[in-house]
């Protein structure tokens, strides 16, 4: 089964559009036969997203580092344990054809650079897309735009991230 990294929220102060946004994107997915890999998370839209797994029977792994203990989601297909949060993010790479950032925080930003630098260093060979959802990552891509005009990043480097707008975008490149 194709599976797709999924980086995106753990908080539950955020609007709700973005986990309306989660589960579609996670219905697609599933309906799409990929399975979903995420930080498996209870709360905000790492427990959305888990929820709509269960609710369409998709195959959600859960990838967790061991002092996050008590905080997975128990309704996930497979909970993976790492011993920090590098080796995290590198699980939940491992065997994906694609991550998505949802709109998310610090932690999200993270693993969405880390990713975009390991496609540049050709060492991920997936697709990397950040949901770009009401404008949500406009001004990490003027950012982006910003570092190619410096000269501080090739423009097919920049053309790695891929800012859909909408959830059915985003979906179209994977089919």
């Amino acid at each position: 089964m194709k599976q797709v990294a999924i980086y995106c929220s753990a908080s539950n102060k955020i609007d709700p559009k973005y986990n309306a946004a989660a589960r579609e994107l996670v219905r697609a997915l599933h309906a799409l036969g990929y399975g979903v890999v995420s930080g498996g998370g209870k709360r905000g839209t790492m427990g959305a997203i888990t929820d709509e797994s269960v609710r369409v029977l998709g195959r959600h792994v859960a990838v967790l580092p061991r002092f996050m203990d008590g905080l997975e989601n128990p309704d996930v297909t497979k909970v993976i344990w790492t011993d920090n949060m590098s080796t995290r993010k590198e699980c939940m790479r491992e065997d994906t054809v694609a991550a998505i950032a949802l709109p998310g925080g610090i932690g999200t930003l993270d693993e969405l650079i880390e990713t975009h630098v390991l496609c540049k260093l050709g060492k991920y060979q997936g697709q990397l897309f950040a949901l770009n959802l009401d404008g949500f990552y406009n001004p990490l891509k003027a950012l982006l735009d910003h570092y190619v005009a410096t000269g501080m990043m090739e423009p097919q480097d920049r053309e790695l991230l891929k800012f859909p707008d909408t959830v059915e975008e985003l979906i179209s490149y994977l089919k």
